[in-house]
């Protein structure tokens, strides 16, 4: 059954419908106090989505959107959601070239940004995508999005269809790939869209009107993207912060009374890196649910964390492929710490030799059922991830336990061999991270003669002038306390930063570049334990 523009009850999860029983609610509320009502969000998306239909875009047509945070980010993904069209949001820190590989793999028709994007936008190769728009500032060749707005009658609702994300995942350990599903083929806000069900899911979470929801990642992101439309779906306030600060974050939970928040773990060691007096001078109470996804979360940070907000830090594991999810309440994690949950699909773990292996050994993690999907352009990639039985991987390692809980241990692609034992980086990561000195770990094989790769310790401290052959001493026994040797790194790295995307997924493939390309990474200090 399809939706009708006539039956607001077939419409309700939409920020349409929202636009029209509570108009003056507000949508969005950035950071910094911007505030979109419903009726505005609705109004400008329908208004955006006529003007792409004018330029002569249909459903199935592709766009993307290059911008940072803002409520213009919101307004344009609603207009290509209503009007059927695949859209991509691209990580506004990518490099020129990367940006052009998106746009010309995805084979985007039109272009979406902002000023602030210009030393990017410049020399883009852009005569495929004839349709251009600056939404904030301006830039040469790019129509203005205010002008668009004042210049076009909203879509009419019952000309609305849905559309579809694309998104391309974050080539940590490769090229980036686009994640393609089909379109839904319904009308907007039909209930049996995958978009819609997602935000039925997000409902059961108990989100709905009259709830905060604060989202402190880069839209670019699937999970942050999606989870602020289904919230929108569900007539709830978004509350987006431009980028993530610690102290702003906890004061934006005081002042707006957010009930709902999502975030990453280096977030949560950002927020555990303040001073106690910090981290209490705000009031929390409002909170209902934390959320966290997107990485592995290091047990004593997740231990800190429920320590502070209580028992609402809740879990969940899925990829943007949709094809496996789990999820863990703070009750079960702390009865199975480590864990990401039970899977919520038939879940697999299978050996080196394709057959599937018993509770308590490590393995690739599958997972029989879910969405269909494709990697865009790439068949091979596609088949790549999918077992004989039919099973797919989203390419992370674990083992599950006797209960049916999953563990992740790491990524396929990251894991180190060393005199031909398989080593999972997360283990050490989990430890190191612990120490009050570190900021942020990675641990990677470098070269090794004798072992083939050696493990190495990759860290950034809150204070770079602590860094020291004691402090890294230090470190090493650390691990050497909590872990079996083989595991345990050689020597530490001490560097001042590690690329990590907002969103905290660490560039790993970026760090092995510097060791295996035989250049030593710049202004890092040697320590060999």
């Amino acid at each position: 059954m399809t939706a009708s523009a006539d039956d607001p009850t077939q419409l309700e999860l939409t920020p349409a419908a929202h636009a029209r029983h509570t108009p003056d609610v507000p949508a969005i509320v950035m950071g910094r106090g911007e505030v979109v009502t419903y009726r505005e969000l609705d109004d400008r998306s329908a208004r955006l989505a006529t003007y792409l239909r004018d330029r002569g875009l249909t459903p199935g047509d592709h766009i993307a959107i290059l911008m940072e945070n803002s409520r213009a980010f919101l307004e344009v993904a609603w207009a290509a959601q209503r009007s059927g069209l695949y859209y991509t949001a691209i990580n506004r820190h990518l490099r020129q070239s990367e940006v052009q590989y998106i746009l010309d793999d995805a084979g985007a028709a039109a272009l979406i940004t902002s000023e602030s994007m210009t030393d990017v936008v410049d020399g883009l190769e852009l005569s495929a995508a004839h349709i251009r728009v600056c939404t904030d500032g301006t830039l040469p060749g790019f129509d203005d999005y205010a002008a668009i707005l004042a210049g076009h009658d909203p879509l009419p609702l019952g000309e609305s269809v849905e559309g579809r994300e694309m998104l391309y995942s974050s080539g940590t350990t490769g090229r980036p790939k686009g994640v393609r599903k089909p379109l839904p083929g319904t009308s907007f806000g039909d209930p049996t869209a995958p978009p819609v069900l997602i935000a039925q899911g997000v409902a059961a979470r108990g989100i709905g009107p009259g709830s905060v929801y604060l989202s402190p990642a880069p839209l670019y992101h699937g999970s942050p993207l999606v989870f602020c439309m289904s919230a929108q779906r569900l007539g709830a306030t978004v509350v987006v912060m431009e980028r993530f600060d610690p102290l702003h974050c906890l004061e934006l939970i005081e002042r707006h009374r957010v009930t709902y928040a999502q975030f990453v773990p280096t977030m949560f060691v950002r927020m555990l890196k303040l001073s106690d007096e910090e981290r209490t001078r705000y009031d929390l109470s409002s909170l209902l649910e934390v959320t966290h996804g997107a990485a592995p979360c290091p047990v004593s940070v997740k231990h800190r964390m429920i320590e502070w907000l209580g028992p609402i830090v809740h879990e969940y594991y899925s990829g943007t492929e949709d094809i496996g999810a789990s999820q863990i309440s703070a009750t079960e994690w702390l009865a199975h710490p480590g864990s990401v949950g039970r899977p919520m699909q038939e879940c697999h773990i299978v050996g080196e030799d394709g057959e599937e292996l018993p509770p308590g050994e490590i393995g690739v993690v599958y997972f029989a059922g879910g969405r269909p999907f494709e990697y865009h352009n790439d068949p091979e990639k596609t088949a790549g991830v999918t077992h004989p039985n039919g099973w797919r991987t989203l390419g992370d390692m674990g083992y599950l336990d006797d209960d049916g809980y999953l563990y992740l241990t790491d990524r396929q692609a990251l894991m180190i061999i060393s005199g031909g034992v398989n080593i999972y980086p997360q283990e050490a990561e989990n430890v190191l991270i612990g120490h009050p000195a570190v900021l942020d770990v990675a641990v990677i094989g470098v070269p090794d003669e004798d072992m083939g790769e050696a493990v190495k310790a990759v860290v950034q401290l809150v204070d770079p002038d602590a860094a020291s052959d004691t402090l890294a001493d230090e470190l090493l026994t650390l691990c050497r306390r909590e872990l079996a040797t083989y595991k345990c790194p050689t020597s530490v790295d001490f560097v001042p930063d590690l690329p990590r995307d907002p969103n905290g997924k660490l560039y790993k493939r970026h760090i092995r570049e510097q060791y295996w390309d035989d250049h030593g990474p710049t202004r890092t200090r040697l320590v060999q334990g």
